[in-house]
């Protein structure tokens, strides 16, 4: 027998319990609202959550959420306002009906974790580029949109390389990644005090981080960090080996496309 789904509330900001434990597929959390949009798709909304929304140009994840024979399966992860919605669909329960979540109840958490090695994986060698365009030359590209997804993933870089040494920084650009691919360094993902995260990423953030905030920090090994709030490998030797497909210089931007092994 079905239960009633709880109406939509307003909600604080869901605490992102990957933050914590970058590495956790599964997590407990507590139901704030089970909703209904308009197009028809279901969206529950918890306290916390161990999934990760689209953003930061990595896909969300999926996976279930499941409590006393109800389970949900999560299609999309995204937020809005600080509020993270696990849009999906309730299991049907064996007899034409649906056991559902009401608002309090505790749930499980699970993360496909297929999925969220592949982005994880994606995500930190676009990182690594970031890395690589500085040790071949090419610091005085300002890295810009990233998108990591396994339909054609690409980093984008304001400035542009001469066409005459497009196909020699292809070329560097993927050995220099393999190298460090095969010395492997880990990774590190935490949240700083502002001054203390300045200093990680170099000296200065980005005029959109707030200094009164304190920003998340991804750090490989000794490599200046940046500001990221998405799903990374324990050590870069996990992403097994890259390849940069193509690079094509167009309005003053660069755009590095790239793949990885599986």
């Amino acid at each position: 027998m079905a239960t009633k789904a709880a109406p939509a509330r307003a909600a604080g900001p869901t605490r992102l319990t990957y933050f914590d434990d970058m590495w956790a597929l599964r997590s407990s959390a507590t139901v704030l609202a089970v909703s209904q949009e308009e197009s028809g798709r279901r969206a529950v909304v918890l306290d916390a959550t161990v999934f990760h929304p689209q953003g930061g140009g990595q896909p969300a994840d999926a996976g279930v959420i499941s409590a006393a024979g109800a389970r949900f399966l999560v299609e999309d992860v995204r937020t809005k306002d600080g509020v993270v919605f696990h849009y999906g669909r309730f299991e049907d329960a064996g007899d034409g009906g649906k056991f559902e979540f009401c608002e309090g109840h505790s749930v499980s958490l699970q993360v496909d974790a297929e999925r969220r090695n592949l982005n994880s994986r994606l995500h930190s060698a676009g990182h690594l580029l970031d890395i690589c365009m500085s040790n071949v030359g090419l610091s005085n590209l300002e890295p810009g949109k990233g998108y990591h997804f396994p339909d054609g993933a690409f980093v984008e870089y304001k400035g542009v390389i001469p066409p005459d040494q497009l196909q020699d920084k292809q070329n560097q650009l993927e050995k220099e990644a393999n190298e460090l691919i095969s010395k492997g360094v880990k990774v590190l993902a935490s949240v700083f005090p502002y001054e203390e995260a300045a200093q990680l990423c170099g000296g200065d953030l980005p005029n959109y981080i707030s200094k009164d905030s304190t920003p998340r920090i991804v750090k490989f090994g000794d490599h200046p960090g940046c500001p990221c709030g998405g799903t990374h490998v324990a050590d870069i030797s996990i992403i097994n080996s890259l390849k940069v497909t193509n690079i094509r210089v167009k309005k003053g931007l660069t755009k590095i496309s790239y793949s990885i092994s599986p």
